[in-house]
């Protein structure tokens, strides 16, 4: 019982933080919704009894990528810019908020015909925490490989690309 109300309160706030994040015109105010939407989904890692993904959810997203998101921010938005008092694209947003609307449409049909308890994993109620860790690892490291230097590749264009635009700009 506790842990469905758990399941509801960390999904509502991380759906909260995701709708903040993305309806902010600051930028900072925005990763630091995105901040709180990491710590959500790392609460809803615990009550699936995943403790290393929850620990690795806020240490590598709320902490590290998210310190890079402030310092790329902090560094590109350097002026406070002027909002543009007429819409250049109004088709864009009303195609947007049209998409939106589907999207909720369909997750809420999902949502309305799934059982309430969820699908049932594959996963041993009487596996141990380190049974756990250790097979993610391997599977991280065997299976998953290809997409986990892939991820990284892109993480190292993505400073490149930040630090090129940045020493343009100084330029």
């Amino acid at each position: 019982m506790i842990q469905t109300i758990l399941f509801w309160v960390f999904g509502a706030v991380a759906v909260g933080a995701a709708w903040m994040m993305i309806t902010r015109k600051n930028p900072v105010y925005s990763a630091l919704f995105l901040v709180l939407c990491f710590a959500s989904l790392a609460g809803l890692y615990v009550l699936l009894s995943s403790p290393l993904l929850a620990v690795l959810e806020v240490a590598v997203y709320a902490g590290a990528i998210m310190v890079l998101f402030l310092f790329v921010i902090m560094l590109l938005a350097g002026e406070q810019r002027e909002l543009a008092t007429v819409d250049p694209l109004p088709v864009v947003r009303y195609l947007g908020v049209f998409l939106s609307l589907a999207v909720l449409m369909m997750l809420s049909v999902v949502i309305w015909r799934s059982p309430i308890n969820g699908v049932p994993g594959t996963l041993d109620t009487n596996t141990q925490i380190t049974q756990n860790t250790e097979l993610m690892g391997q599977a991280l490291y065997s299976t998953f490989i290809l997409p986990f230097e892939v991820i990284s590749l892109l993480l190292l264009v993505a400073v490149v690309g930040v630090v090129t635009l940045a020493k343009r700009r100084v330029d």
